[in-house]
């Protein structure tokens, strides 16, 4: 079989994905990737290169997200979609297992997809690194969980390397981005030229490039190969918001009774949009459900988050009480205890959670404030 060495990078024929696409699905892959739905671009089943958002960018910042045209028909215009790939591999409802009433007694019948293997199309270097965060958790983890590993086995990634940055991506602080450098089985950089758009294509993995090699294509030139490596560097150069690392987490950990956290908590809704926008967060709820005639019952998992009340509720009432005690342990979870249980951050600089905020609360600026402001006032004290 060949290798990422092998073939090297090759330039697809035409500006289209449909021969990738047709390949995948041969193979028995069902195809995932950006489309647009409810005037957004969000990742879902695709079939054809008509399924991409041609043509379309987006706006983003804090609380802020519009759609429009660009003006040209890139495939990849745009930065990441709204929706976090990790819905597909750790999915936002699962039946854990079901229990059935028979003649015989009670008979539980164990979880099993027996779906097809996924095929992600598009995924960005920060998402790249957000399924390999969640590989340690889910797959790598000391209690992994079977539905996750055997979709993260079976899966194969087409990465893109980002021609822009929205002006809430700050992964060159996470060293995530903005170009893919490995996590992928095939990774694409779509180069403007003077006749209108290529696509660039280079192998990450044995299976990446035994599918490269059955695609119509030809060898890429030296000047293309300049081309693409030079995409997302300029991109990077425009990133605007940075996340300091140095120090970082020793800074929140003693930072518990900052005043931030009470002024940030005058503004969050503890909606637990970022939560759900963020391709890293895990946290999860399980609950039980009976037929009206008691004949079956299913155990349910689905996502949950540490804005909830309940979530960390034990006997006799929640342990954070606040949205500010809320707040805290999501932001010092996410950017310090994280890297205490899992040996890196838990954020890959997407900004997903930035924009999606109903209120516009920035991480970055938190982080900042949280930093540079003085902590002798005393702020939030419980759990």
């Amino acid at each position: 079989m060949a290798n990422g060495d092998d073939i090297g990078s090759r330039v697809l024929a035409g500006h289209t994905l449909d021969p990738l696409l047709g390949e995948l699905r041969r193979r028995g892959f069902r195809t995932l990737g950006p489309r647009i739905r409810d005037d957004a671009i969000v990742y879902d089943a695709i079939e054809a290169t008509a399924d991409l958002p041609r043509g379309f960018t987006d706006v983003q910042d804090a609380g802020h997200y519009r759609l429009v045209r660009r003006g040209d028909d890139a495939l990849f215009g745009y930065t990441v979609g709204a929706t976090p790939w990790k819905r597909f591999l750790h999915p936002p409802a699962e039946v854990l297992f079901r229990a059935e009433r028979t003649p015989e007694g009670l008979r539980i019948v164990p979880a099993g997809s027996g779906a097809a293997p996924l095929a992600f199309i598009g995924v960005r270097a920060c998402d790249v690194a957000a399924i390999r965060v969640q590989d340690r958790v889910l797959a790598h983890g000391a209690t992994p969980d079977p539905g996750y590993a055997a979709r993260r086995a079976a899966l194969f990634i087409v990465a893109v390397d980002c021609a822009q940055a929205a002006a809430t991506c700050f992964c060159t602080s996470q060293g995530t981005g903005p170009g893919a450098t490995d996590g992928f089985d095939l990774a694409l950089t779509e180069l403007r030229t003077d006749d209108g758009f290529v696509l660039v294509a280079r192998a990450g993995s044995a299976r990446g490039a035994d599918v490269l090699a059955a695609l119509p294509s030809r060898p890429a030139t030296g000047a293309e190969l300049a081309a693409a490596a030079a995409v997302p560097a300029a991109t990077a150069a425009t990133i605007t918001r940075h996340l300091p690392a140095a120090g970082l987490k020793a800074a929140l950990q003693g930072a518990l009774d900052h005043p931030q956290w009470d002024a940030v908590a005058e503004r969050c809704l503890a909606c637990g949009n970022c939560t759900q926008a963020c391709p890293t967060c895990f946290c999860t709820g399980v609950a039980d459900r009976t037929s009206a005639d008691g004949a079956t019952a299913e155990r349910v998992r689905a996502w949950d988050s540490c804005f909830t009340a309940g979530f960390s509720y034990v006997h006799g009432g929640p342990v954070r009480h606040t949205t500010a005690a809320r707040y805290r342990q999501w932001l010092t979870h996410k950017l310090a205890g994280w890297i205490d249980q899992f040996d890196e951050s838990g954020c890959v600089g997407c900004g997903r959670c930035i924009t999606w905020c109903p209120v516009g609360i920035d991480l970055t600026a938190e982080v900042a404030a949280l930093r540079a402001a003085p902590a002798a006032t005393p702020g939030v004290r419980d759990g």
